[in-house]
């Protein structure tokens, strides 16, 4: 993925709802994967955050999908779920090494979830971010972390994610701290709250003003209208931007992640 791109997906592709709304009617499972990487340009594997895939099944996702597609990876959660993140490298290394490298190509950022009760400790988070490889063989790797406490909206905190180059999950919830401060090469957005009586989950004017939001993103800018952390910004290159529909009414995903599409394009 090159220079500016923006990905525009959904968390996972097995979810029973979709099966009304999304798949066709009697696709088969095994062929569910193939349909919604046609649909959409990305997706967030949110699995690999609770058990340990083998080669084999990366491997598999990579031949199912169109070249062109970028599979974002949740990394283990014995990594970041822990008192002590300074003693995560064993669990840092194990799931490099399960095999996330058979995407090739279509490997994009990995997402390491903080709790929400990990507060910030510059000492204890800085050994963290050191421990990230940036590469898994001859390929570069790019890490965004996804912080969800309050302790995490200050000046500091930012300092030390661009020290490590390391992007910030910005998220439209209100349960946790977000701010469209940049800190990495790359953006990452993680929608949340999709509403079950609106077909596209977010209304049509929502839905335009998350597209102008990537475009700014995209050339290197932050949108005005988000929060921040910091007054005066640090001018940036064009960025990739990653943007997912996760959770809130999950079973309009899709279509959310299809309309912004459209808009985008």
């Amino acid at each position: 993925m090159s220079g500016h791109g923006i990905r525009v997906g959904i968390g996972g592709w097995t979810y029973e709802p979709w099966r009304d709304n999304f798949y066709p009617a009697g696709l088969p499972h095994k062929q569910e994967l193939a349909f919604a990487s046609r649909h959409v340009t990305a997706i967030e594997v949110n699995g690999t955050f609770y058990s340990t895939f083998k080669p084999p099944t990366f491997r598999k996702w990579h031949d199912e999908t169109p070249d062109d597609f970028v599979f974002t990876l949740k990394a283990s959660r014995f990594a970041t779920n822990r008192r002590l993140l300074s003693t995560a490298g064993e669990s840092i290394t194990r799931f490099i090494d399960s095999g996330i490298g058979e995407l090739g190509g279509k490997l994009g950022p990995i997402v390491w979830q903080l709790a929400p009760t990990k507060g910030f400790d510059a000492e204890d988070l800085g050994a963290f971010l050191a421990l990230l490889p940036r590469r898994d063989g001859s390929r570069a790797l790019r890490h965004a972390l996804e912080v969800r406490h309050q302790s995490f909206r200050c000046a500091d905190y930012l300092a030390l994610a661009r020290r490590h180059g390391v992007a910030t999950v910005f998220t439209d919830s209100d349960r946790y701290p977000s701010f469209a401060d940049p800190t990495g090469s790359f953006v990452y957005a993680r929608l949340v709250c999709s509403e079950a009586e609106r077909k596209t989950g977010y209304a049509p004017k929502a839905l335009e003003a998350w597209a102008a939001a990537a475009r700014t993103w995209a050339a290197g800018g932050t949108p005005d209208e988000l929060p921040r952390v910091e007054r005066k910004l640090p001018a940036a290159a064009p960025r990739d931007v990653f943007i997912h529909f996760i959770n809130g009414a999950k079973e309009r995903a899709p279509a959310a992640a299809m309309a912004l599409l459209r808009r985008l394009a």
